[in-house]
């Protein structure tokens, strides 16, 4: 790795883990996967399905405030 890419690696590293999570996630939809737009529907059906089950009053939910604070929690920085 060049000192540039060692200095953004210190520097992500840093990060939140909600933030951190969300450049991997900028940094890989840079790149051109084929397979992506398959993954990607994957996950909105499996949201369209969680939603349908929040909305039945099959599934809990917590405001994601509580939510990013516990995973923030869990992961040393």
């Amino acid at each position: 790795m060049t000192a540039q890419s060692e200095q953004a690696l210190a520097a992500a590293l840093a990060l939140p883990p909600t933030e951190r999570a969300a450049l991997v996630d900028a940094i890989l939809a840079s790149f051109d996967f084929p397979a992506r737009a398959e993954v990607d529907a994957m996950w909105a059906a499996e949201v369209d399905e969680r939603l349908d089950a929040f909305e039945r009053g099959e599934l809990a939910a917590v405001p994601a405030d509580e939510a990013f604070a516990r995973i923030d929690r869990r992961q040393p920085r």
